[in-house]
């Protein structure tokens, strides 16, 4: 007896096995605009510029704050950082040119670094946040052929314990926060590029430091965790929840990002 699939079945199993081979090809597109991606984007880059602000103020204009030195401004800016490089991996997939989007976050990375280097000794920045991501959308075009064939469910928890054993690699450790595992090699912390990978030399400084290693398993749990989502249909989720203002931040998030901090150093120096 020959078995035949309902129609609409055999139409989501096509399209399914289409969109993953045209990721694999790079040319995936959202079918429609997510505008609750675009409202959180929007929601961090406030929290971002305010947490900017304030950093400005305690570092740069002498403004005595000592809440923002303790653990609650800590967890203030890895709330930040955790949610963008989250939400960065989540939305790898779903650009129409991922090479384009990956060297254009890359070269504003290099242009932020460069722009600094004019500034106070304190805000020079090597290996920030814009770096890094470009690198990591690079890093998933070179290997998304290999990403598609890892179960979504088993590369997110694979990632997810990957980030938390390496999370404390910039300050010689395997471990996350209180927990070091296991110490170091020194010799790995030698040099501009060994601080690229993760692994700083103790003269290294950077206002902004996001190495590869271990901010990169949190780009891929971000990647997998998207793939969990499409495959149980959770995507519809977020095609709502339009915040108005919100959301025409995140669509023009990079451009924002590149103007919000000399806009603030400006703002902030005419009044101190």
């Amino acid at each position: 007896m020959r078995f035949t699939l309902p129609s609409s079945e055999v139409n989501s199993r096509t399209a399914n096995a289409a969109k993953g081979e045209a990721e694999m090809e790079g040319t995936v597109a959202a079918p429609r605009r997510y505008g609750m991606l675009d409202s959180l984007r929007g929601a961090m880059l406030m929290s971002m510029i305010a947490y900017h602000a304030t950093w400005d103020l305690v570092n740069l204009f002498g403004v005595r704050w000592t809440w923002f030195d303790s653990l609650g401004g800590f967890i203030w800016q890895q709330s930040i950082c955790w949610a963008f490089i989250l939400l960065s991996g989540f939305c790898a997939p779903l650009g129409h040119r991922p090479l384009r989007r990956g060297l254009l976050v890359l070269g504003a990375g290099a242009l932020v670094s460069a722009a600094t280097l004019l500034g106070p000794a304190a805000s020079r920045i090597h290996f920030g946040v814009l770096t890094f991501l470009g690198i990591c959308m690079l890093l998933y075009v070179l290997l998304r052929r290999l990403l598609c064939r890892v179960p979504p469910a088993a590369g997110l928890a694979g990632s997810a314990v990957l980030f938390a054993l390496t999370r404390n690699v910039n300050a010689g450790f395997l471990g996350f926060g209180e927990w070091n595992l296991a110490a170091l090699p020194a010799g790995l912390y030698r040099g501009r590029m060994s601080a690229f990978f993760g692994f700083p030399p103790s003269d290294f400084y950077s206002a902004d430091y996001f190495s590869l290693f271990p901010w990169v398993f949190l780009f891929f749990s971000g990647y997998f965790f998207y793939r969990l989502c499409e495959r149980h249909d959770g995507l519809r989720l977020f095609s709502t929840g339009k915040w108005g203002a919100l959301g025409t931040l995140g669509r023009h998030s990079l451009l924002i990002y590149l103007a919000h901090q000399p806009a603030l150093y400006l703002c902030l120096s005419v009044v101190f």
